[in-house]
């Protein structure tokens, strides 16, 4: 009998699989917004209400979508940050900022999905909140260690905050477990809001006849940034 539902669930793996790969696809020609259960199910060669057994509607389909965009940029940020494990925090801090870019170039209509325009009519659930984590977190790792050595500037992070903006960094903080000073947290949002960015500017065509050395620009930006929260080497 195990031997049976083992056959199943391997089935059922790779037909999931084979459903994103061909929402993927569709993703990249069409765009999110036109995603369509019936589409994929057609391109498949399967009748909708078979494909429903596998995700309940286009919302569904979309959120796993989401969570494996936002696994896989986290994963490659957390390699790096292990690979470079040895490194200064600056230099750890440019790896997983190196990574998150790496991956955003070479998945860009994934990168889209993630942190590009809404869908309308979609509204992401909490499940995507942890995987959307992963890339913070590990810019939060270099910073919490570089204090831990006793190597961080916290100065470099500027005055006091205002009571609302320490609340709100304090709250962070308490969710995460971790003990940072709100200068410091707050400089480390604006920071992960600014590799976003820069990361976006290049993937969208921004940069487009203004910036022609990319990568050393990025890195050029991520270092102002590695030490706008107090790393340095």
């Amino acid at each position: 009998m195990s031997a049976i539902r083992g056959v199943r669930e391997r089935a059922r793996a790779e037909i999931t699989a084979a459903i994103k790969d061909e929402a993927r696809r569709q993703l990249a020609e069409e765009g999110a917004a036109r995603l369509s259960l019936r589409a994929v199910a057609r391109e498949l060669g399967m009748v909708s209400s078979a494909l429903y057994r596998y995700f309940p509607s286009r919302d569904d389909l979309l959120t796993a979508l989401i969570v494996d965009a936002y696994d896989a940029i986290g994963a490659a940020a957390e390699r790096a940050l292990a690979a470079a494990d040895r490194d200064g925090p600056v230099a750890r801090w440019r790896a997983v900022c190196r990574a998150a870019r790496q991956w955003a170039l070479a998945h860009p209509h994934e990168y889209a999905l993630i942190y590009g325009s809404p869908v309308p009519g979609y509204s992401a659930p909490r499940t995507t909140v942890a995987p959307a984590s992963r890339v913070g977190l590990a810019l939060i790792t270099v910073v919490r260690d570089a204090r831990a050595a006793g190597v961080l500037r916290e100065s470099a992070a500027g005055a006091a905050v205002s009571p609302a903006v320490a609340e709100d960094a304090d709250r962070l903080m308490e969710q995460l477990g971790l003990d940072l000073p709100a200068p410091v947290t707050t400089a480390l949002v604006a920071a992960w809001a600014e590799l976003f960015g820069l990361i976006g500017f290049e993937v969208f065509g921004q940069f487009n006849r203004l910036v022609e050395a990319r990568e050393e620009f990025f890195d050029h930006a991520v270092i102002r940034l590695a030490e706008a929260v107090g790393l340095t080497d």
